[in-house]
């Protein structure tokens, strides 16, 4: 979680000259915002340190590197052991994202895969884990909305 994910309005603004150009220089950024390069580059440095700004391997396409299958495995875990739990889904490489949920499940585990059968193999490896009690796996059959945060800076940089 960010220590103090706050946006403001220029940072807003700055989030999304980056979006529309991500190789832009803190220069052109700055210009394009009309704050000075100082202001955009602290602003930069702060939401990268603060969280607010990810990580950008959310720009690279699983597909593209021979994992079209992705799928959603909603597991129940021994609660008290959650961190173990999430600690061992780290460790496997297919696992893009691990949420702790309410409802039936505790876990909402995102995975990918080469194929049927590899997807078949992941599903074990997470139902091997220590305190995984149960799984259930949802195929994606298609993406309806991509990710997306663009409305909410566009909503943030209006105000």
């Amino acid at each position: 979680m960010p220590s103090d994910p706050a946006i403001d309005e220029i940072d807003a603004r700055i989030l999304l000259k980056v979006n529309e150009n991500p190789r832009a220089t803190t220069v052109a950024l700055a210009d394009e915002v009309g704050v000075a390069r100082n202001t955009a580059h602290a602003r930069l440095t702060r939401m990268e340190q603060n969280g607010a700004l990810g990580s950008p391997e959310r720009r690279v396409n699983p597909a593209a590197l021979g994992y079209p299958l992705s799928a959603f495995i909603t597991t129940t875990v021994r609660q008290s052991r959650l961190d173990e739990v999430s600690g061992a889904l780290a460790g496997i490489p297919e696992v893009l994202q691990v949420h702790g949920v309410s409802g039936a499940a505790d876990v909402l585990v995102h995975v990918v895969a080469t194929d049927a059968e590899d997807l078949y193999r992941i599903a074990g490896q997470i139902l091997a884990v220590p305190d995984v009690e149960r799984t259930n796996t949802a195929l994606v059959m298609r993406q309806l909305v991509d990710y997306r945060i663009t409305p909410l800076l566009r909503r943030v940089a209006e105000g």
